[in-house]
């Protein structure tokens, strides 16, 4: 066991890595409890206020993240320095990211039903560093051989080439299938592939004058949002807790 983590973790250099995930997750956790347990009114915790003021944990969070992040930059790889830091920035992002869904309405949405797109980021960034901890390399060169790697013209075009399916999968509405084929190849060129999901820039761009296109789009993501809405919902509710009832925001106006 002591020679697979040198060998797996210590010589590559994931330990901050793998420290930086530890810490974020742990961080969203132990958060998400603390906050359940308050709006449930049990426990000793409670809402941390400075004149009138409700402080929010991105807040905190935000400077944990500036100091790991700078502290990493200036820290020698291998040190203890850098060791701290990758903890620092992964519990300060863990903060952040659980009030992902305020940062982007600007507003309290916490407990909304916007507010499900923190879990959902959360769990998407989760995993993308988890797949870096595994070995794999955003656009595919981790699946080219040491002459390929090389070959500096081969490394650019596999890149051109993965880059290209993930920014055909975003266009056609498919953002997760995006941000994963960019580190799994493969995915991006199957979200690339299939049909658009309608509303999506290229069903715009290249459906408007094919109603039969049209259709099969707006059946195929119906079918697919019947299938896999409940049980992401219900995912999402047991990690997160469950949004308010009836809770709306109002449009934004500029």
């Amino acid at each position: 066991m002591g020679h697979w983590w040198v060998r797996n973790v210590v010589e590559p250099g994931k330990l901050p890595l793998l420290l930086a995930l530890a810490a974020f997750v742990l961080t969203f956790a132990v958060t998400r409890v603390i906050t359940r347990l308050i709006r449930a009114g049990r426990g000793p915790f409670g809402n941390v206020k400075a004149g009138g003021l409700h402080i929010h944990h991105v807040v905190p969070g935000v400077l944990l993240t500036v100091v790991g992040g700078f502290g990493a930059v200036a820290s020698d790889r291998n040190s203890t320095g850098a060791t701290v830091s990758a903890v620092l920035f992964g519990m300060g992002a863990g903060l952040v990211l659980d009030e992902f869904a305020l940062i982007l309405h600007l507003d309290d949405v916490y407990w909304g039903e916007d507010g499900r797109k923190s879990v959902e980021v959360v769990v998407v960034t989760a995993a993308l560093v988890g797949l870096l901890l595994a070995g794999f390399v955003p656009f595919g060169v981790n699946d080219m051989s040491q002459d390929e790697l090389q070959d500096r013209g081969g490394v650019i075009g596999t890149i051109a080439v993965n880059f290209l399916f993930s920014l055909v999968a975003l266009s056609k509405g498919k953002a997760r299938t995006a941000i994963f084929g960019a580190v799994v190849p493969l995915v991006a060129l199957v979200g690339a592939i299939r049909l658009a999901r309608p509303g999506s820039l290229w069903a715009r761009r290249f459906y408007g004058r094919r109603p039969r296109a049209r259709a099969r789009a707006a059946l195929r993501a119906y079918r697919h949002d019947r299938r896999w809405s409940r049980p992401s919902r219900a995912v999402q509710d047991w990690i997160g807790g469950k949004p308010d009832p009836h809770t709306t925001r109002l449009p934004d106006h500029h």
